[in-house]
């Protein structure tokens, strides 16, 4: 399949900050954006991943700002969110709020409630649902100023389970009924709206097996959703996508149909 993506977005003058952006889904959508003409600047965790990141970014002529931080507190979100604006000129218009993570590296089953301990529920929560809340709060002013869109990754998991924990699915559950607060929050300035993927060739820390036999025997399309395909939706839901608002739009090759 070619990388190539099949719509073409024409974004100068646009500034995007993509969290999670260090690989996946939020790198792809950070390349996308940058491609088509948008300033961008990512957030991840810091390290020396996130800087040669940066640096293997540059070489390939794409000019992304770096902001560093761990978004499952409260002051660091905030404090990236500041950064972003700074790197960014002041200003931004697209948000997307992609930092996830499962949590462990095997699928805990939901019979098991043993292990989910207090503090997983802590650090799920705030990762996964309320690190979406504080990056908004922080920027609802500068998105409100642009008219601008915030677009939230959500999970096929919040309709159904099946996702690495039921932490996790109920925390990306809940992200879908903040998707749909925030849309009736910020109109008419902003729209909000979330994606919901289904299986993504990426390097998840949670480990579900042969991901292409199963893509094979239970997507209509089959195969495995590679992040290009999901950026490309990201970046729709900024940029076009005009009366659409409120919405978490499943994005799974067929899986759950």
């Amino acid at each position: 399949m070619s990388n190539r993506p099949a719509i073409e977005f024409r974004l100068p003058g646009r500034r995007a900050l993509v969290t999670g952006g260090g690989s996946g889904i939020g790198l792809a959508a950070a390349a996308l954006l940058a491609r088509s003409g948008a300033r961008v600047a990512i957030n991840d965790l810091p390290g020396e991943a996130l800087t040669r990141l940066a640096e293997g970014l540059a070489d390939q002529g794409l000019s992304i700002e770096v902001v560093p931080g761990d978004l499952s507190q409260s002051s660091t979100a905030r404090a990236v969110a500041l950064g972003a604006l700074e790197a960014l000129g002041g200003g931004l218009d697209y948000l997307i709020n992609n930092v996830g993570a499962p949590g462990t590296r095997t699928p805990i089953p939901a019979h098991d409630l043993d292990a989910l301990s207090d503090d997983f529920w802590d650090r799920m929560l705030r990762v996964n649902l309320l690190s979406a809340f504080w990056m908004t709060k922080a920027l609802a002013g500068a998105l409100k100023e642009s008219g601008g869109a915030v677009v939230n990754t959500v999970s096929v998991s919040a309709f159904g389970g099946g996702a690495s924990s039921t932490a996790y699915a109920t925390a990306k559950a809940g992200l879908v009924g903040l998707t749909r607060e925030l849309a009736r929050g910020l109109a008419p300035a902003v729209r909000v709206n979330g994606i919901a993927p289904g299986l993504v060739n990426s390097n998840w820390q949670c480990s579900f097996g042969d991901l292409d036999a199963l893509a094979r025997a239970s997507v209509p399309l089959g195969r495995v959703g590679e992040p290009e395909d999901y950026a490309e939706l990201i970046v729709y839901l900024c940029a076009g996508a005009a009366y659409v608002t409120g919405e978490v739009i499943p994005i799974t090759g067929g899986l759950r149909i």
